[in-house]
């Protein structure tokens, strides 16, 4: 179960499609964006190490969207 609101993932897709939602596709978005989050988190995660913080920053965000 996804940690994401189902009626953001619903706005979400209107937002994008114009359409209505069924629930199913809202939370079936929700785990799929849940999984790239964390797998993004990971990889910041990563980068922030290597430059020796414990913290993630903006600039590490923006790193792996880029290399991705």
């Amino acid at each position: 179960m996804s940690e994401l609101a189902i009626a953001t993932m619903e706005r979400l897709i209107r937002k994008g499609s114009g359409l209505r939602v069924s629930e199913d596709a809202a939370k079936e978005i929700g785990q799929y964006l849940e999984g790239e989050g964390i797998r993004i988190s990971q990889q910041a995660a990563l980068f922030a190490k290597h430059a020796g913080r414990k913290t993630i920053t903006q600039e590490d965000i923006r790193l792996v969207l880029k290399n991705k």
